[in-house]
């Protein structure tokens, strides 16, 4: 896909170095620039850094929109990518389990989509990335977990551990419990059975951690926890290296994570909701309290620009800091320095949002066009047409 022509936009407000303030912005070559290029008028605008998302599996539903109904891989990845691009995400990690659960959240299925993204990622509108969501106690399967890593590419792995959450399933709400191994293909004995095994393999856990850990490590492979509970989980994965933490579900683990220097993730959703759906920590409430520092779609993602109007709608936060959330500090995580602001240099990543129904009408994804519509719309083609014109 080609970069668009030389641009000024003018008009607009505009986001620079923490200020919403009136002015222009040009691009070129795929870079925000500095020039007197042919103008787009985005009077009545705001022109936003593109939105950075490092955790989201709303991809999920464009492979299996319903239980037991899955569909191709590369028209799952072809929506999403339609998807983030009208939701102004210019970079995303969707969050892809390595899971002892089966169904979409094997092994098996995570290498078939990745081998699926190794075609398309070439072809996207945006920066489709993947992390692999491992589960703790899948041991015998580091080697094969390694491999597809290094065949791929993946450079983000967070460690999962959801035993718990399925042994209460498999106690408390057997249907339930019964709608994993459906999905999965399994005998409700069969799920059982892996469960039990899985818990066997709890003595061994320790140790291929940290095997694991090595590996990646040599690899340049960032690595996270998710759902950390207490202060001692984060202490240990701190410990192999693991020092993104996300979704803390309790103050006590969001606090150690600030009190060792670890970058703390949490759910858009639970900010556009005012709180976990789970009953777990507020994320407004970290927000507040200085425990967080980047909010992700989780499974909506809609609710990234929506989290960031929200803190602001409540005066939680200016909004200028409150996209930040989004853009800049999740980019810096990743270490991502050329995207997440609208610095003079860096990659043309941007959201063109009117300013009253705060509608995305425009992304531009590495200075590409990824999404278009409505007056915005109307406003480039003008602008592209009467170009075009002039050149012939």
């Amino acid at each position: 896909m080609p970069h668009l022509p030389a641009l000024r936009l003018t008009g607009a407000k505009i986001l620079r170095e923490n200020t919403l303030s009136e002015g222009a912005i040009s691009l070129s070559d795929g870079k925000i620039s500095d020039g007197n290029f042919p103008e787009v008028d985005l009077r009545g605008y705001l022109v936003l850094p593109g939105i950075v998302d490092l955790h989201g599996d709303g991809f999920e539903r464009h492979l299996q929109p319903r239980p037991n109904v899955h569909f191709d891989k590369m028209t799952g990845l072809k929506n999403t990518d339609a998807e983030l691009a009208a939701n102004g995400v210019t970079t995303a990690v969707l969050a892809q389990c390595w899971s002892w659960l089966g169904g979409r959240r094997s092994p098996e299925y995570a290498s078939d989509l990745l081998q699926s993204w190794a075609v398309y990622k070439h072809k996207s509108l945006v920066d489709m990335r993947f992390q692999l969501r491992f589960e703790t106690h899948m041991v015998d399967t580091i080697d094969a977990l390694l491999g597809v890593i290094h065949e791929h590419g993946v450079d983000y792995l967070v460690y999962n551990n959801h035993l718990e959450d399925a042994s209460n399933s498999q106690a408390s709400a057997p249907l339930g419990f019964a709608g994993y191994a459906a999905e999965a293909g399994r005998s409700l004995k069969a799920h059982g059975a892996i469960l039990e095994e899985m818990i066997g393999n709890a003595m061994k856990v320790d140790d291929s951690l940290k095997r694991l850990a090595s590996a990646l490590l040599a690899l340049g492979v960032r690595t996270g926890s998710h759902d950390d509970d207490t202060a001692s989980k984060r202490q240990y994965f701190a410990e192999i290296g693991a020092e993104i933490c996300e979704f803390p579900t309790t103050l006590d683990a969001a606090t150690h994570a600030r009190a060792l220097g670890n970058p703390i993730l949490m759910g858009a959703p639970n900010v556009m909701r005012g709180g976990s759906q789970s009953g777990n920590v507020s994320a407004e409430a970290l927000i507040e309290a200085g425990l967080c520092d980047a909010l992700v779609s989780d499974y909506y993602y809609p609710a990234l620009q929506g989290a960031a109007w929200a803190l602001a709608d409540r005066q939680v936060l200016p909004f200028e800091a409150a996209w930040a959330l989004i853009s800049a500090k999740p980019a810096a995580i990743l270490g991502l320095q050329e995207r997440g602001t609208l610095n003079l240099g860096v990659r043309a990543d941007m959201v063109v949002m009117d300013a009253q129904t705060r509608r995305i009408e425009a992304t531009i994804a590495n200075g590409r066009l990824a999404s278009l519509s409505s007056t915005a719309g109307a406003r480039f083609v003008r602008a592209l047409g009467a170009q075009s014109m002039a050149a012939a």
